[in-house]
């Protein structure tokens, strides 16, 4: 099945929703260029309250469309960049790929997925009972996270809407996607 990307976003600050752009531009070992969470060490305020000097895992937010429409199906209307993400794609199981998987965007741009995204309350913040969507149980008790991969970038390159997605998975045994 082809993969390939719905929208691309970014903030330069930390708000919550990202704007669409035409294209964002990824910098090798940093992120997406003017954005936010660029660098090599965390940016994610409640990590560097922690500790400021851990290693950025979470350079690039990438969500799937089909999150989107299985939140409309739900009563919630969810556009692209809406839930902080740089990169929304489609034709592509984000949550089932293994830690390591490589993205590559438009034949030139690389992403190293690191882990989940672990949604926090801030996502009631933008629709109330939201954070239950994209947060639920296994059979077995244990938590699904639903609200996308994190990734940091392998390759530099301008990502843009349309592009077509490869996907490249580590040698085995694959480790299934933790939270980062």
């Amino acid at each position: 099945m082809a993969a390939w990307v719905v929208a691309v976003s970014r903030s330069g600050t930390h708000s919550f929703s990202k704007p669409n752009q035409e294209a964002i531009r990824l910098l090798t070992g940093l992120g997406v260029e003017g954005d936010a969470h660029l660098g090599t060490t965390v940016k994610h305020r409640s990590r560097v309250a922690r500790d400021p000097s851990q290693p950025n895992l979470r350079q690039v937010h990438l969500i799937h469309s089909e999150l989107h429409a299985a939140l409309r199906v739900a009563g919630y209307e969810v556009a692209p960049g809406e839930l902080g993400e740089n990169v929304t794609t489609e034709g592509i199981d984000l949550l089932g790929l293994p830690t390591g998987a490589v993205l590559t965007f438009g034949g030139t741009a690389k992403v190293k997925v690191t882990g989940l995204r672990n949604p926090c309350q801030q996502i009631n913040g933008f629709q109330s009972g939201l954070l239950n969507q994209v947060l639920g149980r296994a059979e077995d008790g244990s938590v699904v996270r639903k609200a996308g991969v994190m990734g940091i970038v392998l390759a530099d390159g301008e990502v843009r809407t349309g592009d077509p997605i490869e996907i490249e998975l580590p040698d085995p045994p694959y480790h299934p996607l933790e939270p980062v």
